[in-house]
């Protein structure tokens, strides 16, 4: 590590004793782990309350399940507090992907009503929304905004694809596979203005941005809690404020069908919903120890600073000089651009995650948009600046091997 690198570096985030923060997560310590933004990672304090609550549930299940609602309420009050909205407008929902299905499953028949996403679109909730379209037979039309597009850039590509024969909108708040925020207040604004619905995919937001719905005009949201909130997986919101939230129902029907929006999700059956009542130990835990704010400002800071010295690393081996203009940046993730001849596709992209859990005993994230690839980072408390300093020293030059056996079909 270079002087002028430990100069540039944050301070890494310290627990109240001293300790370092990524000791209240239960991550391998020999992984190098660079891509919290898809999966998440639980820390301690709220794997032992689900443990606790999965116990409490398997000694008496049948007093375990009718008191349950109540619990997943408390539960759903407490999230909406951290979300910064109202708790009567939100419902809990395994996924991001599933919050999206129930949207699509309650908007009624709308022949010939066509649906505009963007080709930054997550791949499961556009194929939800091709499915949709097939089902109205109508078609999925795909507003193409340019990377490095600024707000009313990108709120242009999308309105451009709108005329009367749009029945919906399905727009990311930020994007999975290019890590940039969308305008979806913009967008809302313009959807609203056509009497056309609009379904924002929050699914990073929770935790990264403080105040996700803040402003926003859509029918609704729906954002992962266990991303960047740091809860256990399968927790997720939907949130719905107008009249479409009336029409908003389960995937199962169960007991509680009968009970409006949104306590007819708070009984699901016999499914496991720990991972809901463990979802506020996870935000108070991250909120009591450093605060949201100093949180999300470190995590920004170290993405920033992995991004130019892994791209410094790939341009002192010849490969892509700088990272990425993404527009509109999102604060704890960056993009860096992959040496030509890796990462074109999704598949390709894939194939890059899992050789590097094999070979480097790194977890990154590698994407793929306009045929070309890229290294997308996401940051957390529990990662410092020697996780990149390490990706950028030992990986890169592994990584621009892959990329000449690629050009040369090695």
């Amino acid at each position: 590590m270079t002087e002028t690198r430990a100069l540039a570096a944050p301070r890494p985030l310290l627990l109240a004793d001293g300790r370092d923060a990524a000791s209240a997560w239960t991550l391998d310590p020999a992984m190098r782990h660079l891509n919290h933004g898809s999966f998440g990672a639980v820390p301690r304090v709220a794997q032992e309350r689900q443990s606790a609550l999965r116990d409490e549930m398997e000694r008496a299940p049948v007093a375990w399940f009718p008191r349950l609602p109540g619990r997943i309420a408390a539960a759903r009050s407490a999230i909406a507090g951290h979300l910064r909205v109202q708790a009567r407008d939100l419902a809990l929902v395994p996924n991001a992907s599933a919050g999206a299905s129930v949207v699509y499953a309650a908007l009624g028949a709308r022949p010939g009503g066509d649906i505009v996403v963007t080709d930054h679109g997550y791949g499961a909730v556009t194929m939800g929304a091709e499915r949709l379209a097939r089902r109205w037979g109508a078609r999925v039309r795909t507003a193409h905004v340019p990377l490095g597009a600024d707000a009313r850039q990108a709120c242009t590509a999308v309105m451009s694809q709108v005329d009367e024969r749009v029945a919906l909108i399905v727009l990311d708040q930020i994007t999975s596979a290019t890590g940039r925020l969308m305008p979806v207040g913009l967008v809302g604004s313009e959807a609203a203005r056509h009497g056309i619905p609009l379904l924002v995919d929050g699914a990073h937001a929770p935790g990264l941005l403080p105040a996700p719905m803040e402003g926003l005009v859509c029918d609704a949201w729906v954002g992962n809690l266990h991303k960047w909130g740091c809860a256990p997986r399968g927790t997720a919101a939907l949130v719905a404020r107008g009249p479409l939230r009336e029409e908003l129902h389960p995937l199962i029907d169960s007991w509680s069908a009968a009970e409006p929006f949104p306590d007819r999700f708070d009984q699901q059956g016999t499914i496991d919903a720990t991972g809901c009542l463990a979802a506020p130990a996870a935000l108070d835990f991250v909120d009591r120890t450093w605060g949201w704010d100093t949180a999300r400002a470190y995590m920004d800071e170290l993405a920033g600073y992995g991004a130019r010295v892994v791209a410094a690393a790939f341009e002192a081996s010849g490969g892509p000089a700088e990272p990425v203009d993404v527009g509109m940046p999102v604060p704890g993730m960056r993009l860096v651009r992959l040496p030509e001849g890796l990462g074109a596709t999704r598949i390709e992209a894939d194939a890059l995650r899992d050789r590097a859990t094999e070979e480097l005993g790194v977890e990154a994230a590698f994407t793929s948009f306009g045929g070309i690839g890229y290294l997308r980072l996401s940051a957390h408390v529990y990662n410092t600046p020697g996780d990149y300093e390490y990706f950028a020293d030992a990986c890169v030059p592994v990584v621009e091997r892959w990329a000449r056996e690629a050009r040369s079909g090695g």
